[in-house]
């Protein structure tokens, strides 16, 4: 399968060729402070799986030895790597995909350090757009 993704700006695009490893929804706060979200899609793949096609993604040094790889322009987060514990890995953040449907999420993760409610979130009203005004 090949999928493809890219920045908010469109300045950074990439493609995927290959099975996905593993899809997670990360509850950790690394992850939750870096995207200023409650918590992050990543999908891990083998490192040579993943090319860039478009620009080039500035790297910053998240811990010891996490890299977090994202838009210069945008801010837009793409890859982590950790050579450490993951070596030869790449994760991207699924939600940066063309189609984020082509790879369904199978798990949660640090959820030890997930906000309590995050836990119940899915029973909270929904709505196609936004609430009705008061």
């Amino acid at each position: 399968m090949i999928v493809t993704g890219g920045c908010h700006c469109g300045n950074i695009r990439y493609q995927v060729e290959g099975t996905a490893l593993n899809h997670s929804l990360c509850h950790c706060t690394d992850c939750r402070r870096h995207a200023g979200a409650p918590m992050v899609g990543w999908t891990m793949y083998a490192n040579d799986a993943v090319k860039v096609t478009r620009g080039t993604p500035k790297t910053y040094r998240s811990s010891t030895h996490g890299r977090r790889h994202f838009c210069p322009d945008c801010g837009t987060g793409l890859f982590y790597t950790n050579e450490s514990i993951l070596p030869g890995i790449i994760d991207i953040q699924s939600a940066t995909y063309d189609d984020p449907n082509l790879v369904p999420a199978q798990a949660h993760v640090q959820v030890a350090e997930r906000i309590s409610w995050m836990e119940r979130a899915h029973e909270l009203p929904t709505f196609d757009r936004y609430p009705p005004q008061a």
